[in-house]
């Protein structure tokens, strides 16, 4: 008797390889071919990027001084998330590769940062034990003429890495905002407002991780995280590419 499971899996793993062959792996930072996916050049100048100690303890940016507890956002903000990480500064050629991967259809981009985002924070995530993945929802209209989400990508292949259920369709965009870069830190704030909600048919689970490309204010996390706090998730975390420059 044929075992159908193992043939699928079989050629699952052909055409997996057949792709690689046909399309091989490009570094998302130079966009050069590139079988183990960053190159070596890249890699020393995106390891320059990485956030290390010290830095915020609430959003993760990185601070000037180890007795620093907060950033200046956040000392002066309230935020309903609990806390997140980045895992590089929002600088070229990270900020090239987020653009490239958001608006330039290299999706392939997104298995390679995922996986960065998972080597650097496995331990963190881990220990937040979350029980959902939820990446940050883009509006109808812009996965119309996007084709797809970029967070989507980057939860989806962190879920599967790490055996952590992701839910695509519990958290929507109802609001068609403004890009936030074009905005002021009060304009934000209003373009957001009412911008998330949550459907019907979720069941509040304790805690959630929410995935998106970029941290700058912290508002579009916010937004998101308020909505999921308010229909009775306890705990939500984010973790995000990377994130603007603290002080």
């Amino acid at each position: 008797m044929i075992d159908w499971k193992n043939v699928k899996g079989a050629v699952l793993k052909i055409v997996e390889a057949v792709g690689k062959w046909l399309w091989p792996e490009v570094c998302p930072f130079c966009g050069k071919v590139n079988r183990s996916g960053i190159c070596t050049s890249c890699r020393k100048e995106v390891d320059q990027l990485r956030i290390v100690h010290p830095r915020c303890m609430k959003c993760g940016k990185p601070v000037s001084q180890p007795e620093q507890e907060y950033c200046y956002d956040c000392m002066h903000a309230h935020h309903w998330y609990d806390r997140g990480v980045s895992v590089w500064v929002h600088r070229p050629p990270v900020s090239t590769s987020i653009y490239q991967f958001k608006y330039h259809n290299q999706r392939r981009y997104g298995a390679l940062l995922a996986k960065e985002m998972v080597s650097v924070y496995e331990q963190t995530i881990r220990k937040w034990a979350p029980d959902l993945i939820m990446p940050i929802p883009v509006h109808r209209k812009r996965m119309k003429k996007r084709g797809y989400n970029q967070a989507q990508i980057l939860a989806e292949e962190i879920g599967k890495t790490l055996g952590i259920l992701v839910g695509t369709e519990n958290l929507a965009r109802w609001k068609d905002t403004d890009p936030q870069k074009m905005l002021g830190t009060q304009a934000r704030k209003r373009n957001l407002m009412g911008a998330f909600a949550v459907r019907k048919s979720f069941l509040p689970v304790p805690c959630v991780l929410l995935v998106d490309d970029i941290y700058t204010t912290g508002n579009t996390i916010d937004a998101a995280a308020r909505i999921l706090k308010k229909c009775g998730v306890e705990k939500v975390y984010f973790l995000t590419i990377s994130i603007g420059q603290g002080y």
